[in-house]
């Protein structure tokens, strides 16, 4: 098997590139990283010295690719399967390439702000950049839920890597920032994104980590 992915079931950013993996069957080992285990750790390390995951480790092309983005694209252009995550029709692949960055950058990124501030000791709390955090996902759920209005999924009725990054985007959000009752097309998709097979096993791979996620 040419393909290990070196990742964490609760990751969101490794959520997201395994929602693509199973979303075409793709073939592959998922290599769990522990942060906390020097020697999990050091050999991560090894592969990618930055140190984040997920990395996608291909020994048939020797190839290192990080960045869930990228490794979704990657899988597109050399692992194709049913599923095409960057549409052929180049304006909708645009659309697919940016509302991904939506989701990563103005839903994901603040969410993990607002989670990371948890795991600080109190004298470091930053209430202030928290509640920053939170407006700024606040705006971005009203354009998504604009956005979702008659439409199936990200970018219209076809699943692409828009919905890779909503499906962990989306979850953590919930539980953080939550918008069922105050964006209905936003809350409706998600529920339609829970209920996609390879979403619904990331969550269940998930399940006997969620333990770990950071409480108020």
């Amino acid at each position: 098997m040419s393909l290990t992915l070196h990742y964490h079931p609760l990751s969101s950013f490794c959520m997201k590139a395994l929602v693509a993996l199973y979303e075409n069957g793709t073939a592959f080992k998922p290599l769990l990283v522990n942060l906390g285990e020097t020697q999990s750790r050091e050999a991560f390390l090894k592969v990618w010295a930055i140190g984040k995951f997920p990395v996608l480790q291909d020994d048939a092309r020797n190839e290192i690719v990080p960045e869930s983005t990228i490794i979704i694209e990657y899988l597109d252009q050399h692992y194709p399967g049913p599923t095409h995550f960057i549409p052929y029709d180049k304006a909708l692949a645009l659309q697919a390439r940016q509302t991904d960055r939506l989701y990563d950058l103005y839903i994901h990124m603040e969410m993990q702000k607002v989670v990371g501030d948890r795991l600080r000791p109190a004298d470091k709390k930053d209430p202030f950049g928290v509640e920053q955090a939170r407006s700024g996902m606040r705006t971005a759920y009203g354009i998504m839920d604009r956005q979702m209005a008659g439409r199936t999924w990200a970018t219209g009725e076809s699943f692409t890597l828009a919905d890779c990054a909503a499906c962990p985007a989306l979850h953590y959000a919930s539980l953080t920032e939550p918008f069922a009752d105050t964006h209905r097309n936003l809350a409706a998709y998600f529920e339609r994104l829970r209920n996609r097979p390879s979403f619904a096993r990331v969550l269940e791979e998930a399940k006997p980590y969620f333990h770990m996620f950071p409480k108020e």
